[in-house]
């Protein structure tokens, strides 16, 4: 038999012939760097019109590889050039929705090689965010607005904490089995079992759900940490760690304290 051919990569928006890893905040199209004394505020507010390649559009704070490679590029300078930052709020610059996960239209016309490194990839950015709390002391908080689908969910799962808002609509999921019959493929499964202690067999119920679980539902699980109202929801994300879980509360005292 002979070999199968590989798919034919996508060309590169805008006569790009490479893909180019240098970045820094004021070229960012996708991401908003906000430093306020010892709180970091990350807004993912994605350019719909800055695909890496040409073909599809990034909708619904949808991403590429272009996007996380400004993520990457934010988590690094974090680290090294703001080392006063004790907290880190990741939000969504967009209403009713955080994030959709990875572009649908992207993978489907990737290649073979393009997908697995781009989960590599993103897989590593999340690692990125949790060696943050573990090694650097700056605690996370993701703060979900909307709906949090498949990588978007997984995204909110390095973070340290989960803030969802309670108004009926916002929900977490990870819908790839249902929609797409693959597994999620950046540790949601993972994340959601060992570092949020959810029952296996409750995951594996989950990631069979389109809809997921919204924040109007009491979570007994540990899919998020806290669902709140839209008022609490916004000081969290402007204000930094105000009316937060009396664990970030202390964690990020203690953090104070000794930095």
């Amino acid at each position: 038999m002979g070999d199968t051919p590989h798919a034919a990569e996508r060309p590169l928006a805008n006569g790009r012939t490479r893909i180019d890893f240098q970045t820094e905040p004021s070229r960012y199209r996708h991401w908003k760097l906000n430093i306020d004394g010892d709180v970091a505020t990350l807004l993912l507010d994605v350019d719909e019109k800055g695909a890496l390649f040409e073909g599809y559009e990034l909708k619904l704070n949808s991403y590429d590889l272009g996007v996380d490679i400004e993520l990457a590029d934010a988590i690094e300078r974090l680290r090294f050039e703001h080392p006063q930052v004790r907290v880190v709020v990741l939000r969504s610059g967009k209403p009713r929705v955080f994030c959709a996960g990875a572009n649908i239209r992207m993978l489907a016309g990737a290649s073979h090689a393009h997908k697995v490194n781009f989960c590599k990839f993103t897989n590593e950015t999340r690692n990125g965010i949790e060696d943050l709390s573990e090694n650097s002391g700056l605690q996370t908080i993701c703060a979900i607005n909307g709906t949090a689908a498949g990588g978007g969910y997984e995204l909110a799962l390095a973070a340290d904490y989960i803030m969802l808002v309670d108004d009926g609509s916002s929900a977490v999921s990870l819908p790839e089995l249902p929609l797409l019959a693959v597994l999620p493929g950046t540790g949601g499964l993972t994340r959601v079992s060992d570092k949020r202690k959810v029952r296996r067999d409750h995951a594996d119920f989950f990631c069979t759900t389109e809809e997921g679980v919204k924040g109007s539902v009491r979570s007994t699980g540990g899919w998020w940490t806290k669902s709140c109202r839209a008022l609490n929801l916004k000081t969290v994300s402007s204000r930094g760690p105000v009316n937060l879980p009396r664990g970030l509360a202390a964690a990020t005292a203690a953090n104070r304290a000794t930095g």
